[in-house]
């Protein structure tokens, strides 16, 4: 039986503050206790809003920015329980106690090398595993989409790479493809690769990644400039321009020249483009001429003419160059000029093109702000930035650039992180990880079916590689309009998300998760219960001491960030929900289970919805 649940009760529901949560903790804690012991207890199964963004930029807003300090002291080599804890929010997809100890025996930088020196988790073979597994049952079935996120999943929440998964997420929301676009949706196997290829060049040089970014068909497909033709002045014809704006604005060097603590340089007063309309000209031509890989350079191997030029591998193979479409004429920007060729060469006008944007000073502190706020805080401050540009370096160091947000004292030591400016929203996605880490989930088909969460009204509002634009979920300057930290001016990218639809949809799917399960009954449908499954049997356990219950789930889910006044609204709710006395005959045995069952739900289920849950710190 399903949880009985009513959304609309969470209209009134006040946005996540970071700033106050103790404030926003009171505001919320009658209405979900309510909301909770009305629809926990009933059984025990079942299955952006208005902004203002200065992400356009790039740069790092100077309202709101903490001054730049002294470099702190870094913090010790062997971590504490809640120093590991909060590490392992940051470069993780959710501390588990294995990997709690890990870092505690170990120390920042030892288990961060651990985790680097770990074979990658291909999604690609996951798919490839899960399009057999179909066919063999039936011979015209194919693995799509819902197999890359089920990869996506499993890798996240099973995987030993947890660092590496983590840093390709966080890319994939810097160049990203997005598996909402009917061009990629039908290429699942590419989409799978893409995920592969951050991961694997995502650790090495940021102009290896960038190059395979450009080439990657998913991304051809997705900004239009696979089958890029030259410009024909006889028809009118121009180069499509497309991933040429987006390459200099969103994955290399922005809209506005940086210091290289990510401010804008300023000349009377005013930031100064980066680039302009003959910039985006220029570098178009260079992406012309690129199409499919294959043996040849056949004109019906450019326009992916099937079956006679469509090799099987070719939605994961890097585009190569096609000479009769790629440009011959002069191609300016950047400062640079590429002389007219008289032969066409498109990897040598690809070459400077990808050499100048890499080489270019706004690239360390334009990618290492939005890594910090991918992994650690929205908002980081000049100081922090400066310190992982320098890591990032003239080499374009990806793993030097990892090392240094994880380990800057800003990152690591916990009196930055009582700052009012410090810490981010964790995005949707995340809570659903971090809890089912934390909670012992299993996967009953071993394939983690969990499938898009897209729907803000009744699931996450978010999926993985499914963002709505290639601007992703949320622009890395947004500022949210109305809030506390808007007021202060502070980039909070996360809060794009949040909206009355999405509070309640998170609040129904994690409600609805506990009490059956999360993503689809097996792979047909046919399974007698959801593929996704918590083990909450140690919680169970402790459904007679409403206390020591709270306790231990607040460990898990908020560590140090949970408080007295927390913890004494969880456990009167918990009390609230009835248990009964098993007779000496256990003629009540199923239903005293049931409400045991509805007391550890209760408690992980407010602690879910907590504050301090929703806020990284």
């Amino acid at each position: 039986m399903r949880v009985e649940f009513d959304p609309m009760a969470l209209r009134q529901a006040p946005q996540p503050q970071l700033m106050q949560p103790d404030r926003a903790r009171r505001a919320l804690a009658s209405l979900l206790v309510s909301l909770a012991v009305a629809g926990l207890t009933a059984c025990g199964g079942g299955g952006a809003g208005g902004s203002s963004s200065t992400g356009d930029t790039g740069a790092t807003p100077n309202a709101g920015a903490p001054a730049p300090s002294p470099t702190p002291e870094p913090a010790p080599a062997k971590p504490s329980r809640d120093e590991a804890r909060r590490f392992l929010l940051q470069a993780s997809f959710g501390p588990t106690e294995a990997s709690i100890q890990a870092v505690m025996d170990q120390g920042y930088a030892a288990w961060i090398d651990q985790q680097l020196a770990l074979p990658a988790s291909s999604h690609r073979a996951n798919w490839e595993a899960s399009d057999a597994s179909l066919k063999a049952a039936k011979a015209t079935a194919s693995a799509g989409t819902g197999e890359v996120l089920d990869s996506f999943y499993k890798a996240a929440i099973s995987g030993e790479d947890q660092l590496r998964q983590r840093m390709a997420y966080a890319l994939s929301q810097i160049f990203v493809i997005s598996l909402a676009h009917g061009t990629v949706d039908d290429q699942p196997r590419g989409a799978a690769s893409y995920l592969d290829m951050l991961a694997a060049q995502g650790l090495g040089s940021y102009r290896n990644l960038l190059e395979q970014v450009a080439r990657h068909p998913m991304m051809g497909l997705y900004l239009s400039h696979l089958k890029n033709q030259k410009e024909d002045p006889a028809t009118g014809r121009v180069a499509d321009e497309n991933f040429a704006r987006e390459v200099m604005q969103l994955f290399s060097i922005g809209l506005v020249a940086l210091n290289p603590d990510g401010s804008a340089k300023l000349s009377a007063g005013v930031a100064t483009p980066t680039y302009g309309p003959d910039d985006i000209a220029g570098m178009a031509k260079v992406f012309t001429g690129w199409s499919w890989d294959g043996p040849d350079t056949d004109n019906g191997r450019f326009f992916g003419w099937c079956p006679s030029f469509c090799s099987a591998d070719r939605a994961i193979m890097p585009m190569q160059g096609y000479g009769q479409y790629h440009s011959l004429a002069e191609k300016r920007f950047l400062g640079q000029v590429l002389p007219a060729q008289t032969r066409a060469d498109p990897n040598a006008s690809l070459k400077l093109a990808l050499d100048t944007l890499a080489s270019h000073p706004n690239v360390g502190p334009f990618i290492g702000r939005q890594l910090i706020q991918r992994l650690v805080t929205s908002h980081p401050s000049p100081a922090y930035v400066a310190r992982v540009s320098a890591a990032f370096g003239a080499s374009g160091d990806m793993r030097a650039m990892l090392k240094a947000v994880l380990l800057d004292p800003e990152a690591r030591n916990t009196p930055a992180a009582d700052a009012n400016s410090y810490g981010k929203l964790r995005e949707p996605v995340l809570r659903l990880t971090q809890a089912l880490r934390a909670l012992g989930a299993s996967s009953d088909s071993g394939a983690w079916l969990i499938r898009s969460t897209d729907d803000p009204g009744s699931q996450l509002g978010q999926s993985p590689l499914r963002s709505p634009s290639v601007f992703n979920f949320y622009r890395p300057g947004y500022v949210a309009a109305g809030s506390e930290t808007g007021a202060a001016q502070l980039t909070m990218p996360e809060l794009a998300l949040v909206n009355e639809t999405s509070v309640a949809g998170y609040s129904v799917y994690m409600r609805n998760g506990l009490g059956n399960g999360f993503g689809m009954s097996g792979a047909d449908w046919k399974a007698a219960r959801p593929d996704v499954q918590l083990n909450l049997s140690a919680e169970i356990a402790l459904a007679d001491k409403p206390a020591e219950l709270v306790g231990a789930v607040v460990t898990k889910l908020l560590g140090a960030r949970s408080n007295a006044a927390l913890q004494a609204e969880i456990v009167a709710a918990v009390e609230s929900v009835k248990l009964d006395a098993l007779k000496a005959d256990a003629s009540n045995q199923k239903t005293v289970d049931e409400q045991r069952r509805n007391r550890a739900r209760m408690a992980v289920y407010l602690s879910l919805m907590a504050p301090e849950y929703l806020v990284q710190k």
